[in-house]
């Protein structure tokens, strides 16, 4: 996208190059200048996403593009903005734009539809575009206000319009993801190996010297190969079967520092072993699980993983039954408590969202007491998860 509009821009400079040389710039260069320039001029705002403030800024240029009397953006609330003479049918506007989102198609309204007493009253018609971008379910539309029945040149400026404007929002949306993503990188490289985890891991290994040392070897070369796994350089995916051969290794030596205070169930559809996820985006569950919830509680504590088949998804559960948490103070936005403990559910959660989309985040059931259960939800096959 950045390359297109590197191209559009240089194009417009080559335009206005030739307009300055009196008697070479050709009408219809000119007009190529204006509708480059003019597109250009909106692109900016709405890249930064569809807001009140961006909305006021694109829908000027927009309606220069359109060539109506009126023009408005519209979302799923309210009228973002409004450029040009008509504005008192805001209501009615609003209205047929609901309706056009729900039905996610294009609208076309007539006088009867735009009833007015007011004697200067210049709308007469109006088209309705959902500005959807390739693949996505329109939120919000683009409003073209006609001084009579709408011509077909209008409806048909006004979907190209709305079409191109909407790709400008796709592209917002991904910038947006992109920085998500990154963000959780980067809480991914502090989150993937708990400095507690790694002194405790050491602390039992060495009380096993003396005392057993077989027992210790096997420690180490677990412990070697859970830090192998979760220190690889390559890829951002991996598979169901991978993350829990990395997560059988890190309870194998935390059951080494808790005895049969620790006790792990798991529950595993064979069919679903292969499920493409995130890296690293089970284990801290399970870290979690071990470090908050059952450390802290006395006499026996059980760890439960479970995954299961459920057709086109795979389910994903990790319960404990510890100390549990309040969940007026839990949230999945970003803030962690000061010891860290939110940093791998929050972490998670992210990428999931980043990934699948916003449905696939986190659900995370636990009150003070009883325990906590996370869950997620993995689609089986996505075509940007490669293992």
């Amino acid at each position: 996208m950045v390359a297109v509009l590197a191209a559009l821009a240089a194009a417009v400079v080559a335009v206005l190059r030739l307009r300055a040389r009196r008697g070479i710039a050709t009408a219809m260069q000119r007009a190529t200048y204006d509708v480059l320039h003019t597109a250009v001029l909106a692109a900016e705002p709405l890249r930064a996403g569809l807001t009140p403030a961006t909305a006021g800024k694109a829908v000027r240029h927009l309606r220069a593009l359109v060539g109506s009397v009126g023009l408005a953006i519209v979302d799923e609330d309210r009228c973002l903005a409004y450029d040009g003479r008509g504005a008192h049918h805001e209501q009615e506007l609003i209205a047929a734009a609901h309706r056009t989102v729900r039905a996610q198609r294009s609208v076309v309204l007539n006088e009867s539809d735009l009833v007015c007493d007011r004697v200067d009253c210049v709308a007469r018609g109006a088209v309705i575009a959902p500005l959807g971008g390739p693949g996505g379910a329109a939120k919000a539309v683009l409003i073209a206000v006609s001084d009579g029945q709408p011509a077909p040149g209008l409806v048909q400026a006004t979907l190209e319009a709305a079409r191109w404007a909407g790709s400008q929002l796709a592209v917002a949306e991904l910038e947006s993801s992109r920085e998500r993503l990154a963000r959780a990188e980067v809480r991914a490289l502090r989150a993937q190996i708990s400095p507690h985890f790694i002194y405790n891991a050491l602390t039992a290994i060495a009380s096993f010297v003396r005392t057993d040392p077989e027992r210790a070897r096997e420690l180490i070369l677990e412990f070697a190969e859970f830090t192998r796994y979760s220190f690889r350089a390559h890829g951002e995916f991996t598979t169901l079967a991978e993350e829990l051969r990395s997560i059988d290794r890190y309870l194998t030596i935390e059951r080494a520092r808790f005895g049969d205070r620790l006790q792990v169930r798991l529950q595993i559809a064979p069919e679903v072993l292969p499920v493409g996820l995130p890296f690293l985006c089970l284990q801290p569950l399970v870290e979690n699980a071990v470090r908050h919830g059952l450390s802290r509680k006395p006499g026996v504590g059980m760890v439960s993983i479970e995954a299961r088949d459920a057709g086109a998804e795979c389910h994903i559960t990790v319960e404990d039954d510890g100390v549990g948490m309040d969940p007026a103070v839990f949230t999945l936005d970003g803030s962690d408590s000061e010891d860290g403990q939110h940093v791998g559910l929050v972490n998670v959660d992210e990428r999931l969202r980043s990934v699948f989309g916003d449905h696939h985040g986190l659900v995370v059931e636990t009150a003070p007491g009883s325990g906590t259960k996370v869950s997620m939800r993995v689609p089986k096959f996505h075509p940007q998860v490669r293992a």
